[in-house]
C-alpha cells in the first residue's frame, strides 16, 4: 500500500471512476478535479505526491494548468503525468515542454498508469530528499532536465539564479543559468570536477554537479562566497554523490546508521557502504570526524 495522494484532473472526471477506485485499491489517496482552476486551488490546501492531468479542458486547458504549476516553487517538484486522446507528436511535445513528466493515450489502461505512477512518484521522493538534505547551511540546489530547463529550484538558488543572471543579455535568466552549466570549457575551476563559477560584484557563485537523479535530470550544488572569504572546504569539493550526502547531513544530525537506514529505506550495511565512500572523499577517518566536518559546513 502507497499511502501517496494523487491528485486527477480531467473535466469528466466520472468517466476516469474505474481508474480512480484502482488507485484506492492499490493504496492511494484520490482527490479530483474538474478543471484546471480548481485543481491549482486543490494545491493551494494540499501538495499531492503526483498529478494525472487531463490535456484538453474546457478554460483553462492541462497545458497551462502544468505550466502554472512548474512555475510554483512549492509545487514545481510534482510529477505531472498527462492523460490525453491525443497522439500527434506536437501535442506530446507541448505536453513536456509545459513540463509533464509522462503521458498515457485514453482510454487510459489502469495498470499501465499504476506502473508509470508508482516510478514517477518514487524518483520524485527520491530527488526531493536529495535536495532537502542539502539545500542548508548556505547552499542552494537546482535541477535541470532532459530539456535543459530548470526543473526545480530551492529557495536560494532561485534568489541566486535571478541576481547572477539577470542581466544575461537577450536571454532569460533561466536560460542563460542552463547555458552557464553547460559551458563546461569556459569554467574557471578544472571542468573534469563538474564546477562552474560565475563572478558578479565581488561575489562567485559555484556550481558543482552532483549526478543524474532520475528522468534524464540533472542535479546541482550551488554556494555562494565573497572573493575575499575563504576557499570552498573539503565538503563542498569532495565530490559526494546525492546520497552520500544524504547519509552524511544525517550522521551529523546524531543519527545512527540503523535510523538512517529507515529513514532512507536502505540496509544498515547499505548506510555503512556510502560512509566509507564519504571518509574516503572528505579524508577523514572516523564517524565523529565526517559528522563534525558536515556540522561545521551545514549547520
Amino acid at each position: 500500500m502507497s499511502g501517496d495522494v494523487v491528485l486527477v484532473v480531467d473535466d469528466v472526471p466520472q468517466s476516469l471512476g474505474a481508474l480512480c477506485m484502482e488507485l484506492e485499491a492499490d493504496g492511494y489517496t484520490v482527490l479530483v478535479a474538474s478543471d484546471g482552476a480548481s485543481a491549482l486551488a486543490r494545491l493551494d490546501l494540499v501538495t499531492p505526491d503526483a498529478i494525472l492531468l487531463d490535456a484538453l479542458m474546457p478554460g483553462l486547458d492541462g497545458f497551462e494548468t502544468c505550466r502554472r504549476i512548474k512555475a510554483h516553487v512549492e509545487w514545481s517538484h510534482i510529477p505531472v503525468i498527462f492523460m490525453t486522446g491525443l497522439s500527434e507528436t506536437s501535442h506530446i511535445v507541448k505536453g513536456f515542454d509545459a513540463g509533464g513528466v509522462d503521458y498515457v493515450v485514453k482510454p487510459v489502461r489502469t495498470q499501465e498508469v499504476l506502473a508509470r505512477l508508482a516510478t514517477h512518484v518514487r524518483n520524485a521522493r527520491a530527488v526531493r530528499m536529495a535536495r532537502d538534505a542539502i539545500d542548508v547551511g548556505g547552499h542552494g540546489v537546482l535541477v535541470v532536465d532532459a530539456h535543459r530547463r530548470i526543473a526545480w529550484r530551492s529557495p536560494k538558488a532561485q534568489r541566486w539564479v535571478g541576481e547572477f543572471f539577470a542581466a544575461s543579455a537577450g536571454s532569460q535568466p533561466d536560460e542563460a543559468c542552463v547555458a552557464w552549466l553547460d559551458r563546461s570549457a569556459e569554467s574557471s575551476v578544472d571542468a573534469s570536477a563538474d564546477i562552474r563559477t560565475r563572478l558578479l560584484a565581488g561575489r562567485t557563485l559555484t556550481a558543482r554537479r552532483l549526478g543524474n537523479v532520475g528522468l534524464g535530470e540533472v542535479m546541482w550544488l550551488l554556494s555562494l562566497r565573497a572573493d575575499d572569504a575563504q576557499p570552498p572546504s573539503r565538503l563542498a569539493t569532495a565530490s559526494l554523490t546525492p546520497r552520500e550526502t544524504e547519509v552524511l547531513s544525517w550522521i551529523a544530525k546524531g543519527k545512527t546508521n540503523r535510523d538512517v537506514a529507515e529513514i532512507l529505506g536502505m540496509s544498515p550495511r547499505t548506510v555503512n557502504k556510502h560512509l566509507e565512500h564519504v571518509f574516503e572523499k572528505l579524508g577523514v577517518e572516523t564517524r565523529a570526524a565526517a559528522a563534525a566536518l558536515a556540522s561545521r559546513e551545514l549547520g
